[in-house]
């Protein structure tokens, strides 16, 4: 059996504070993906829309063009910022997600999108992945929220190959409750699913770390989830929680709803004996059912 992931490596997960400062979350955030790789960190994640606060009214104030890329400093302060920090700490940085803004020549309207950036070490951008299933949902009593409202869909599976270590895939929140993404990304060879979300205190309590070790579970590979802080103050609630789920659905790791930071190893070899004792792999039916990984639409 080969191993997906090829050799240990230290995940960081950065539950930060977003505010409606965009210059100062650009600059906290670089503070504490610093302090991250300094205890050892080569993968930082950082949240759901770090770079501003979340909600379908901020979305077009804070959104930034990334296309074509790569975009002008004007264009978009972000991407800029996370690629000179992925330079500075020599790491892999998912810099969780921000509002992107695109309008393509021909197009009356510009679309939004909820985007997620990666980069590597010398500062390159890796993947982008915009958010495939937007978070409209009304639990009647609770909480009553339509991203589609502004938002547009993604429509890509993202898997980045990470040389020194492996394949990695990349989804934003509400794409979590969708198994078939992160079915497809593992069996395509990802080692790792990584999810910056931003569940409320409703679905946070309910679903938030079962959604993390169910996929971790279906799977067999580990799960991070990175969420933002909880603000009380803010429109909208985060519930926090960021966590770090191992192949054989155990918690390594879990924060509360404070500003705060997950480090964990995910070492070499686990997948595989997390497999080889529930062998998943040997014994799927695809002769009963299909492998939703055929209709994958390839590298991205």
């Amino acid at each position: 059996m080969s191993q997906l992931l090829k050799q240990s490596v230290k995940l960081a997960l950065i539950q930060l504070a977003c505010t409606a400062d965009k210059a100062h979350n650009l600059s906290h955030a670089r503070t504490k993906v610093l302090e991250a790789t300094k205890q050892g960190a080569k993968i930082v994640v950082l949240p759901e829309c770090f770079n501003s606060p979340y909600g379908t009214k901020y979305f077009p104030k804070y959104a930034e063009t990334l296309l074509p890329s790569p975009p002008t400093e004007e264009q978009s302060p972000t991407f800029h910022a996370l690629s000179q920090l992925a330079k500075e700490a020599g790491a892999y940085i998912v810099g969780g997600s921000i509002p992107e803004r695109e309008k393509k020549d021909g197009d009356s309207e510009e679309k939004l999108y909820n985007t997620s950036l990666t980069f590597g070490p010398s500062g390159e951008l890796l993947a982008t992945h915009r958010k495939v299933h937007l978070f409209d949902i009304d639990i009647p009593g609770k909480i009553t929220f339509r991203e589609s409202d502004v938002l547009s869909p993604g429509n890509r599976i993202t898997l980045i190959d990470l040389p020194e270590y492996g394949k990695i895939a990349v989804a934003i929140c509400y794409d979590i409750r969708f198994p078939e993404l992160a079915m497809i990304a593992a069996r395509k060879g990802a080692f790792l699913l990584l999810y910056p979300g931003a569940f409320n205190l409703t679905t946070g309590a309910l679903h938030w770390e079962l959604q993390a070790r169910a996929r971790a579970m279906d799977n067999q590979v580990y799960v991070g989830l990175c969420s933002p802080s909880r603000d009380m103050q803010a429109d909208y609630n985060a519930w926090g929680h960021s966590m770090l789920v191992d192949p054989n659905a155990e918690v390594l790791a879990q924060l509360d709803e404070k500003e705060g930071m997950v480090v964990g190893e995910l070492k070499v070899g686990r997948i595989e004996e997390v497999r080889k004792g529930i062998p998943l792999y040997g014994q799927r039916r695809f002769d009963v059912y299909e492998d939703v990984a055929r209709f994958w639409k390839g590298e991205q």
